[in-house]
């Protein structure tokens, strides 16, 4: 049984039941339907619950099956989340490349790489390394700063650490 029909949470469930009524009236390819299967186990349940192994399971077989670029960006944003979550950045920095690669539009994806970058930087202070630090630092910057012009409204202390180290107006 997919995992998708083994949700017990109400929001999770009605998602499921409305996702699998406009599968079924929305003209899509099978695969298209299948890839959207595997994707939304992925999200909707597995991720959720922090069964990582089984929801990177489920996004490759739906970037195995998925044709739209559009589509595979949220893919590949995710599996980058799961990285980012197991503290394996390199891997969640390339991930989140890729997924911007498909959709320069994912500001999500441009602060999860802020937030990488900015981990980074405190690391090399803690290791008493300024010029790697100030360097990650920058990158960090430049993330935050793609991810707000993406997304005015949101990231408001990403926007007051730009203020405070003197990168907003870089």
């Amino acid at each position: 049984m997919p995992r998708s029909q083994r949700n017990d949470n109400f929001t999770d469930k009605t998602f499921t039941i409305v996702a699998d009524i406009l599968l079924r009236i929305i003209p899509t390819a099978p695969g298209e339907k299948e890839a959207f299967t595997y994707y939304r186990d992925g999200v909707m349940s597995a991720q959720s619950e922090g069964e990582y192994a089984e929801a990177l399971q489920n996004y490759y077989e739906a970037m195995r099956l998925e044709i739209d670029p559009y589509d595979r960006s949220y893919i590949l944003y995710n599996i980058g989340l799961i990285h980012m979550s197991n503290g394996e950045h390199t891997e969640a920095l390339e991930y989140h490349f890729q997924a911007l690669e498909r959709n320069p539009s994912l500001p999500q994806a441009f602060n999860n790489m802020a937030v990488i970058c900015h981990y980074r930087g405190e690391q090399a202070i803690r290791q008493g390394d300024p010029e790697t630090a100030e360097a990650w630092s920058d990158r960090a910057a430049e993330y935050w700063k793609q991810a707000i012009a993406l997304a005015p409204g949101n990231y408001i202390e990403a926007q007051n650490w730009l203020k405070i180290t003197g990168r907003f107006g870089e």
